[in-house]
């Protein structure tokens, strides 16, 4: 989050951090939305209020999105699944990021560093963030943008976790930035590219 609000900041995406949604109240994003007088949103509710019938429906999440101007939604760290209301009216403006070359090393479970455990595990020579569309389901949206590193055969976890972590701090702002851009198309089978600037029929 911080990455692509620095990209921002500095004009590589066309685009200002309107509101900052987690389910917890004092986890580091919500802190450092605080920091930067930025608003926030609790979703989903925790049990006690939803014992009350009190926090945000997934309806009433959406109402306050668009009501705070929110055009694309963008995931770094939420590891739950996305209500299908929101999936409906975010579709292909909703990103994610998963530190994994998908459609290997994904789904329920597979995040954080349990992803690199079983990347070094594995035995496999690459690996590298997944920039991708959100749906209802876990890691399974469509790829837009990947970067590779190399996994070397001394490499912890650890590791193999910071190598992926400076991919995934260029690729994410070069996929928000297109898709903010309109530089996303789709091909008749629904997979995305990107469109390079100023040409055209090149990819990126």
């Amino acid at each position: 989050m911080r990455a692509l609000h620095a990209a921002m900041l500095d004009g590589r995406v066309d685009a200002s951090v309107a509101v900052v949604v987690s389910n917890s109240t004092d986890c580091g994003g919500i802190q450092w939305a605080n920091d930067n007088g930025l608003p926030t949103l609790r979703y989903p509710p925790s049990k006690q209020q939803r014992e009350r019938n009190e926090g945000l429906s997934p309806d009433a999440l959406v109402e306050k999105l668009e009501s705070l101007g929110v055009t694309h939604v963008c995931l770094a760290g939420y590891l739950r699944l996305i209500p299908p209301e929101l999936c409906r009216r975010y579709e292909n403006k909703m990103l994610n990021v998963h530190p994994a070359l998908l459609p290997a090393f994904g789904g329920k479970g597979m995040h954080g560093l349990a992803v690199h455990e079983a990347v070094v595990a594995s035995g496999a020579r690459f690996t590298g963030p997944t920039i991708h569309f959100v749906n209802e389901k876990f890691d399974d949206g469509k790829i837009l943008a990947q970067r590779v590193v190399p996994v070397f055969p001394t490499d912890t976890p650890t590791d193999v976790a910071k190598r992926v972590l400076e991919k995934e701090h260029e690729v994410f702002p070069h996929a928000l930035a297109a898709l903010v851009e309109g530089r996303v198309e789709f091909r008749e089978d629904g997979v995305p590219r990107i469109v390079a600037r100023g040409t055209e029929d090149a990819y990126e």
